[in-house]
């Protein structure tokens, strides 16, 4: 019992040493265990670096490099945004055909059935497992919401949906919503949204 208070005391005394003062001011330099990546090797701009022949930090961009964002691009494809402003495209900014609409079928079957349903009603396998609050997508409120921001929303995630961004790429992404808008169409459409061709087919 002795030895085991000696010990245990000792023990005390070195983490208070190590860690009980963490946060105290003092003029020492402090022992770090652990550093947590603060300190790295890094090149600081306009200061001196041996590595390179002309000993600057800083380098010259090659020739012919344009700035992207005073480029005139159009980003609107990668951003979901209007280009040079913050407000969300409309509509998707890539060309919508059979391909690419089923495309956007298989991804989506792969990514947001599971939550969003087969008919994007929102009653996908994980409600019956807790996971509830999935979006309807036959809700007015996203009928209505631009391409644009439905697609900040698969990149970024919202609310209990993760960011899908590093899972999906942007051209799957645009083909998503557009299966999307084709299931919202598929409940919410009415005979006028059918060519006139095409009427007298769907007539019982």
């Amino acid at each position: 019992m002795r030895y085991f208070l000696t010990i245990f005391v000792l023990t005390i005394v070195v983490v208070a040493s190590l860690a009980g003062f963490r946060g105290c001011t003092s003029r020492r330099p402090p022992i770090e265990i652990f550093s947590d990546m603060v300190r790295q090797p890094k090149l600081r701009p306009q200061a001196p670096n041996a590595f390179f022949a002309d000993h600057r930090s800083s380098r010259i961009p090659p020739a012919g490099t344009v700035d992207f964002a005073s480029s005139g691009a159009d980003l609107s494809a990668d951003t979901g945004r209007m280009p040079g402003q913050t407000n969300f495209v409309v509509a998707g900014p890539l060309k919508l055909d059979a391909a690419f609409l089923a495309r956007g079928r298989a991804r989506y079957q792969i990514h947001c059935l599971p939550c969003h349903g087969a008919l994007g009603d929102g009653k996908g396998i994980t409600g019956k497992y807790g996971l509830v609050g999935a979006a309807n997508f036959h809700d007015p409120r996203l009928v209505k919401m631009d391409a644009g921001e439905m697609f900040n929303s698969i990149t970024f995630g919202k609310n209990l949906m993760p960011a899908y961004g590093p899972l999906v790429g942007v051209t799957d992404r645009w083909a998503i919503i557009a299966y999307i808008r084709a299931l919202e169409r598929s409940r919410l459409g009415t005979i006028d949204d059918v060519p006139a061709e095409l009427r007298p087919a769907l007539q019982p």
